[in-house]
């Protein structure tokens, strides 16, 4: 045999196969590609602050822009009530509502956007929209410093319930994962998902509590409007860090049950669609 070809029979062969239909994604994959998922996580970062002024300053300018503006309008004029000071009470809101329409508004582009890459290379899809709120995580940590401050500022304490704080971080992460995965793999063959975006977006706004308290809704409603995860996110988070009205627990199971049930029902769809990305982006 020649040396060459022994050699090349030597070297180790890698399949790659087209994801089963409907199987969960393989955490193994993922990490397999965790060097791939950090770099188009940084790919973001730079690509979000290069040539910007302010750098990761937007970060802080943005929620402290909008709080004065809503406290402006809904706390001085509006006269809306609520237990803390409302710009303390707005940008609570405001920090993990950017988080989730920017990551949703990305990770729904972010197929399409990556279509040379998708095109030329295998890699996990999902990593992608999983970049685009990975590279947001950073100016989610930012934003709640800058909650602190602004907190101290109107002389608002710290909560005892901080505890909690994790816990409906992550339930949010997980309803804004479920819905970015399943509008980047449903845009992929339907380009109205760019077109509906603004008004989703704008829609669940006002259905959820970033500049009204969440004990506004009550009786029956109160279960339907738990539907949306960001409910309990956000009255969560603003009573594990100020004390203010907790979301029942009850609302809580259901915001829990719907991110899931959107998780489950995202992977399966993306799962299922996700061998003829390449074909048609």
């Amino acid at each position: 045999m020649n040396p060459a070809d022994s050699a090349v029979a030597s070297l180790p062969e890698t399949v790659i196969k087209p994801p089963r239909r409907w199987n969960w994604p393989a955490g193994g994959e993922l990490w397999e590609y965790r060097d791939l998922l950090y770099f188009l996580t940084k790919r973001e970062l730079q690509i979000r602050y290069k040539q910007s002024f302010f750098g990761v300053g937007w970060a802080v300018l943005q929620p402290v822009a909008l709080a004065f503006i809503f406290a402006l309008i809904f706390g001085k004029f509006v006269k809306i009530q609520t237990e803390i000071s409302y710009p303390v009470f707005a940008v609570a809101g405001l920090v993990p509502w950017l988080f989730f329409s920017q990551s949703v508004t990305m990770g729904a582009n972010s197929l399409v956007l990556d279509s040379d890459l998708i095109s030329k290379v295998y890699f996990p899809r999902i990593a992608l929209p999983i970049a685009k709120a990975l590279s947001l995580l950073v100016d989610l940590v930012i934003s709640f410093v800058v909650v602190l401050i602004v907190a101290a500022i109107y002389g608002v304490g710290i909560s005892a319930n901080i505890w909690a704080l994790p816990g409906f971080v992550l339930l949010g992460l997980v309803a804004t994962f479920a819905l970015s995965a399943l509008l980047a793999a449903v845009n992929v063959k339907y380009r109205d998902v760019q077109l509906v975006m603004p008004m989703l977006v704008q829609v669940l706004f006002f259905l959820s509590p970033v500049v009204y308290p969440g004990s506004t809704v009550t009786g029956a409603w109160q279960y339907i409007w738990a539907l949306n995860p960001m409910v309990s996110v956000l009255d969560g988070i603003r009573w594990s860090l100020f004390g203010t009205a907790s979301p029942g627990g009850a609302e809580i199971l259901i915001s829990i049950a719907s991110a899931l049930l959107l998780l489950v029902v995202s992977m399966g769809y993306f799962r299922r669609t996700e061998h003829y990305f390449a074909d048609i982006v």
